[in-house]
């Protein structure tokens, strides 16, 4: 099957927001008397966060009857956090030209509810470039669940096998493969040596370094 589409990640693959996540997590968790370690924090990376607060939660004995308003305190301090400090992660024009001038059909799929999705997409300057924005947030499961990826093709019309897709997590880059789909992981530097991102078929360092040599490998 001849790839004609890609799928792109958001946080921490297109804008550089983990750091505003963590910071936004950060603030709201002393409320509850406990902070996370950036170990802890990279151990949960990739979850939706009402998986993410459900789990250290339970971790630090806070009751889940506190769990929603946590998510919507950090859904809004991050959305505060993006619009004044979100930067785009290096090679987010180049790989955005590259897939355009191929006419590759675009898409993108997050565990980011679509409140979030939204204002970073027009701060991105991307908006005109996917033709499909899909969101696990109200999903029953979000990665590493593939269906946010199968939706993400159902909406583009392409079958998983003609799609490859950009991840930076290791929840995301399973659920890339589990849609049967194939994953280039662009792992953060703390991250990029762990053998766990060996099962992509591509890894790589900068979304800058993509090109036709490396698509021609998957």
């Amino acid at each position: 099957m001849q790839l004609d589409t890609v799928i792109f990640d958001m946080d921490g693959l297109l804008i550089d927001s983990e750091p505003l996540w963590n910071q936004a997590a950060d603030e709201i968790f002393l409320r509850y008397g406990f902070k996370l370690t950036p170990q802890q924090h990279a151990s949960t990376t990739g979850m939706r966060t009402k998986e993410f607060i459900a789990w250290w939660f339970a971790q630090y004995n806070v009751p889940a009857i506190h769990s929603a308003e946590a998510e919507a305190a950090i859904f809004e301090l991050v959305i505060q956090k993006v619009k004044t400090h979100g930067k785009p992660m290096p090679g987010l024009v180049h790989i955005i030209n590259f897939f355009v001038s191929r006419q590759f059909k675009i898409g993108l799929a997050s565990s980011s509810p679509m409140s979030l999705i939204d204002p970073v997409i027009q701060q991105l300057g991307i908006k005109d470039y996917l033709q499909a924005v899909c969101s696990a947030s109200d999903l029953p499961y979000g990665k590493p669940h593939p269906q946010v990826y199968l939706n993400c093709a159902a909406v583009l019309d392409s079958s998983p096998l003609n799609c490859i897709c950009f991840e930076d997590s290791f929840n995301g880059m399973i659920a890339a493969k589990a849609a049967r789909m194939k994953c280039v992981v662009v792992p953060s530097m703390h991250d990029s040596k762990l053998s766990k991102f060996n099962a992509a078929d591509l890894k790589i360092s900068s979304l800058q370094n993509f090109n036709d040599l490396l698509m021609q490998t998957l």
